[in-house]
């Protein structure tokens, strides 16, 4: 892949969110290294070779929730997803009164003859996970019927930790709705492009979509951001600019679900659930690593976290999910950047007003508490949760090796309780520098 080197870089305290990057070539080629001297010249441009991708794709999971998709989709999907990644579909289908799961596991046992790649799928509410969380003593994703709760946020959980115990190193996120396998493709080389090129081991990259195909007026109209993006976006750099003290746009991927991380970085963050649980991973880092509160973590605060955003070629095709979706989205977002103790109440103000304006809120009403927090997953007792997973149907891509593994876990709090009150912050608008 030829992909261009970030032209713009904001920083909060160890912060960085890299501007979005353009690909110029998606296969760039094999690792020859008589073209190495001649690439190095070119600093704009970095080329990183097929074998560089795959190396990173090999330690890495993608995984798929899923829940009552078309099964062609999920094939589709399962085919754009590079042959070395494990995959990992978590699925919140319906069980009755027909069950949605089985299909679904009798579809993946079909495509893998053919596919022959390593992909396995688990049932969010399978009573085994369950067991698994409250005997890794991570009962926070639980329901009071000691279920894991429905909701992507909380499969993704799951997911992350299950990629933890097949020794992944990175992990990936693609919704199961994408119409066009090429751009599932083109996401993952992307992943892996950012990361092989990240020098810290607590990064994230997020896919801004190049277009959003709709049609309008009997022909085809390639819209450049989603409907709740361009809010969520305009928000989160507000809040950034805040206590920089500059205006800033850096931020183009505030609701992005098509993102992957390191594992460093994924065990280290706390959770929100629903449709705020992108546009969380921005707030979150800023809370805890960004210096304006003390960090929980003073390795992750020497390394520092990189961000980047890349813009895709392909065309974004998902299954249209009407309006309450966009709605929801948007409402979830806005109220974790509104709920943060990093904003300050000019911003509250203006994010009740842009609610009120779109109709997301009736005039007055304040801003409703419909969003989880959940701790970061170094609470998780990895040793235990793998061995409550020994007779699951996917316990043999459980190959992460625990044999030193030390469990580190002080008092339980929930997220917002590891954070401090707004009141302990900088007046942001005395604050003029992160420290």
């Amino acid at each position: 892949m030829r992909i261009e080197i970030p032209r713009e870089v904001e920083r909060f305290g160890p912060v960085q969110i890299h501007d979005v990057q353009k690909v110029w070539e998606l296969d760039a080629g094999l690792k020859l290294k008589e073209l190495e001297p001649k690439e190095k010249e070119r600093r704009v441009i970095t080329r990183i070779s097929y074998e560089s991708l795959q190396d990173i794709q090999e330690q890495m999971a993608i995984v798929v929730p899923i829940k009552d998709e078309k099964i062609k989709l999920l094939e589709g999907v399962l085919a754009g997803i590079p042959h070395e990644c494990l995959v990992i579909l978590v699925s919140n289908s319906k069980r009755e009164p027909v069950d949605r799961y089985k299909i679904e596991m009798d579809a993946l046992n079909h495509m893998s003859k053919f596919m022959k790649k390593d992909i396995f799928i688990a049932h969010q509410k399978a009573p085994l996970l369950a067991q698994a969380c409250k005997d890794a003593g991570y009962e926070y994703i639980l329901d009071d019927k000691g279920e894991v709760r429905s909701g992507k946020a909380e499969g993704m959980i799951l997911s992350t930790i299950l990629a933890y115990l097949c020794g992944k190193k990175y992990i990936g996120f693609i919704d199961s709705d994408n119409y066009f396998p090429g751009a599932v493709y083109e996401y993952v080389q992307e992943y892996s492009a950012a990361l092989y090129s990240a020098k810290s081991d607590y990064s994230m990259v997020r896919i801004a979509w190049h277009s959003k195909p709709k049609i309008v007026e009997s022909s085809l109209f390639f819209a450049k951001r989603g409907r709740a993006s361009e809010h969520t976006n305009k928000v989160l750099n507000m809040l950034m600019s805040s206590y920089t003290g500059y205006g800033t746009e850096i931020i183009k991927t505030g609701n992005a679900g098509e993102h992957a991380m390191s594992m460093d970085l994924a065990l280290n963050i706390d959770y929100s659930s629903g449709y705020s649980i992108e546009p969380y991973h921005y707030i979150n880092v800023l809370e805890r690593f960004g210096g304006v509160i003390d960090s929980p973590s003073a390795d992750v605060m020497k390394q520092g976290i990189q961000f980047f955003q890349i813009e895709s070629r392909n065309p974004h095709l998902h299954e249209v999910k009407g309006d309450e979706h966009v709605k929801s989205m948007s409402r979830e977002a806005m109220e974790v950047i509104y709920r943060s103790p990093l904003c300050p109440d000019h911003l509250k103000q203006e994010i009740l007003i842009d609610l009120y304006n779109r109709g997301l809120l009736k005039e007055g009403e304040e801003m409703p508490e419909t969003v989880r927090y959940y701790p970061a997953l170094t609470k998780v007792n990895m040793l235990k949760f793998k061995q409550a997973l020994a007779k699951a149907s996917f316990a043999e891509f459980l190959k992460a090796d625990l044999s030193k593994y030390k469990h580190k876990n002080g008092k339980k709090k929930l997220a917002r309780e590891t954070v401090k009150s707004k009141d302990h912050l900088p007046d942001p608008h005395e604050q003029l520098e992160i420290k």
